[in-house]
């Protein structure tokens, strides 16, 4: 074994010394990045639709922030609403909903009130700066996020362009049992309401109600199955259906983008323009945390992330994002419409073909869902 000397003794000593006053120098100048680098992560509830929290979507946010988003998806409004209220007050810190429930969100008191200066509505395009029912009073509820139109979704090799151009391709013969139904009564009611002529397709009254329900009515032997968000993906993958009323691009983009011959048409009668935002729960004990996941989400970078997020695609209200968006995924900002400077998909809102959805105006959300299951029963 090595000889051990007063002197190797002294040497080992202040080589020891010196490595920890380093070390602890090191630490000091940077407290932070250690204290970050050994910390548990915060985490952050997320009650959303499926994939608002899935690695495409939240890693960068995650690791930027030392934070993981526990998440707990639904399917519909509906769904969402009644997950609230079974919950504690401050259950989930954020809250993606479709825009037209944000209103009964705030009613029932279960999402704080939000500063408009702490998010970038400037680089927001005009038409969703304000956008309706995510405002009450003159205060902010919730931030738009994304956003995507509803159509014919169908089979290219069995339906043409042409015939997907109006709602009225789901009474075709051939399509007889290969017509089905995203499990959701506003976008499919809104369609049919759409079909039989009426400008504001949740804002009817009972005469026209009742022309809505009779429409939809002929359709049903037509219809070969409803279907949640998986079955409607499969069973237009698989061919099993031909085509699907109450989605659009939504669903029809992955499958296109991986190989499927669908397509979603924007028919002559108009098409929905479904809406989604990002709310803070009430009584959340990380809303900062939540306030700066909304800013991340709706900034240039998250937009570009949120438009290509793998579950379902969408489009953004930033015009920044757009740029940003034909810079990294030039063909997924073409195939969506969204390139500035030529024909976009601005212009299909602009010209007025296409509606908000939204919650009946002149009838009851109950009376809109209890004919949907009684359609579904028939």
């Amino acid at each position: 074994m090595p000889r051990f000397t007063p002197y190797a003794a002294s040497t080992t000593r202040r080589t020891f010394l010196k490595g920890a006053t380093a070390l602890a120098t090191g630490a000091l100048a940077t407290p932070f990045l250690n204290r970050r680098a050994f910390a548990e992560p915060t985490e952050i509830t997320m009650l959303a639709w499926y994939g608002h929290a899935e690695p495409d979507v939240v890693a960068e946010f995650e690791a930027e922030h030392n934070v993981k988003f526990k998440s707990k998806y639904y399917t519909g409004g509906d769904n969402m609403l009644g997950l609230i209220a079974q919950s504690p007050p401050g259950t989930y810190d954020l809250i993606l909903s479709d825009a037209e429930y944000v209103q009964q969100l705030n009613a029932a008191g279960y999402i704080e009130k939000l500063d408009p200066a702490d998010y970038a509505f400037d680089e927001y395009f005009p038409e969703f700066q304000q956008f309706p029912g995510h405002w009450s009073g003159g205060e902010l509820y919730s931030v738009f996020t994304r956003f995507g139109f509803l159509g014919v979704a169908y089979n290219t090799d069995a339906i043409t362009e042409k015939e997907a151009s109006s709602y009225r391709v789901y009474w075709l013969e051939k399509l007889k049992g290969k017509v089905g139904h995203f499990d959701w009564h506003l976008p499919n009611l809104g369609q049919m309401s759409l079909l039989n002529g009426n400008a504001s397709p949740y804002d009817i009254d009972g005469n026209a109600w009742e022309k809505v329900k009779e429409t939809t009515m002929s359709l049903r032997s037509q219809v070969g199955g409803f279907f949640d968000y998986g079955g409607t993906f499969s069973s237009l993958e698989n061919g099993q259906m031909l085509s699907v009323a109450g989605i659009g691009d939504w669903i029809t983009g992955v499958l296109e983008k991986n190989g499927a011959h669908v397509r979603t048409a924007i028919p002559e009668e108009g098409g929905l323009q479904w809406t989604e935002s990002f709310s803070i729960g009430k009584g959340s004990q990380k809303a900062d945390l939540a306030k700066k996941w909304i800013q991340y989400i709706t900034s240039a970078r998250g937009q570009v992330r949120s438009a290509n997020m793998a579950a379902y695609p969408a489009m953004i209200p930033n015009k920044k994002g757009w740029e940003l968006l034909a810079k990294e995924t030039p063909e997924e900002a073409k195939r969506q419409g969204m390139l500035l400077g030529e024909s976009n998909v601005m212009d299909l809102i602009r010209g007025g073909r296409i509606k908000y959805r939204q919650l009946p105006v002149q009838q009851s959300l109950e009376d809109w869902n209890d004919f949907w299951s009684d359609y579904k029963g028939s």
